[in-house]
């Protein structure tokens, strides 16, 4: 028996005194609503009305359970309408900065299409740990090491001019006993400015004999990629970006650093269900789809990941 069908037909019926104004009000036919009233009369054990030709009036039974039945009708009314809030509401995810508004729109459209009201908040690596934290979020695309990665996006150099067919060396950027002029510089978007990322490149410079002020770290991507227009710069990241860039990009020779994603909520917000298919485009706003890769001869590339060759 649906209780709560039943109960909503005896309000109505008993706020209209009949069971034709009743049961349209309530949404149903008379026949369905006389049946729901009859199996709740059944099920309380009593008559709820006297009913006559044009008349439904409550017997004193009905009229003591009235306001009881009334209470379970609002408090399921209130959680219906609860429920469409909260579907309504949008889901804070925290994503990089490197992610394109196109890729962002594509996201947002796709969750839309899932039921989910998907609301971005972009940040650094450090930015969306502490959004995560403070509960601004319910969740964050946050960065983690390769091995630790949903998403890994190999990274690589790019370079205003094109460098040819190949692997880029890092080792070619070190100067000659003789050498005068600023050296070429590597350098680090905000993004790539973590630990995973930044000290296996350190120890590379160190090793083949770079100057410390080869490998800088940026304000933000758009003075790293003015620095790489501007001079014989390089910028570690990844083909997408190059692309969007402007820039010419090749892999490292020495090893491939790779930029990790994972997504993790905070502890009272589980994630919508549906989430679990915007994988696909969550890899693609983050640089990992590998239909995202540039042109030019990108094929050979190196198999080694994080610090695996470099000097300690």
């Amino acid at each position: 028996m649906d209780l709560l069908g039943a109960c909503r037909a005896f309000v109505s019926v008993s706020d209209h005194s009949g069971f034709t104004e009743g049961a349209a009000a309530a949404g149903v036919s008379q026949p369905v609503a006389s049946r729901r009233v009859a199996a709740l009369e059944e099920l309380l054990g009593a008559r709820l009305f006297e009913r006559t030709v044009r008349r439904a009036v409550l017997t004193p039974f009905g009229a003591e359970l009235l306001p009881h039945a009334r209470r379970l009708v609002e408090d399921a009314d209130g959680l219906l309408h609860e429920a469409a809030a909260a579907r309504r509401r949008p889901w804070r995810l925290a994503v990089p900065d490197i992610c394109t508004t196109s890729g962002l729109a594509r996201l947002i459209a796709d969750a839309r299409g899932l039921g989910i009201a998907l609301e971005p908040r972009t940040g650094t690596p450090a930015r969306r740990a502490e959004l995560l934290l403070a509960g601004r979020v319910q969740a964050a695309l946050l960065a983690v090491p390769a091995a630790e990665a949903v998403w890994p996006v190999p990274l690589g150099l790019a370079a205003a001019e094109d460098p040819g067919p190949g692997y880029l060396h890092v080792e070619t950027l070190r100067l000659g006993r003789t050498g005068r002029g600023p050296a070429r510089r590597i350098w680090l978007q905000p993004e790539d400015d973590v630990p995973h990322v930044r000290d296996p490149l350190a120890r590379l410079r160190d090793a083949v004999g770079l100057r410390p002020a080869q490998l800088a770290p940026a304000r933000d991507l758009t003075t790293a990629a003015a620095e790489v227009h501007a001079a014989p710069d390089l910028l570690l990241c990844s083909p997408a970006q190059a692309r969007a860039l402007g820039l010419h990009w090749r892999p490292m020779g020495e090893f491939t650093p790779v930029r990790g994603y994972v997504l993790r909520t905070a502890a009272r917000d589980a994630p919508p269900a549906a989430l679990t298919r915007l994988g696909v485009r969550l890899g693609r706003c983050l640089g990992a789809d590998p239909e995202d890769d540039p042109g030019g001869d990108t094929s050979a590339r190196p198999s080694r990941t994080s610090t695996e060759g470099v000097g300690a």
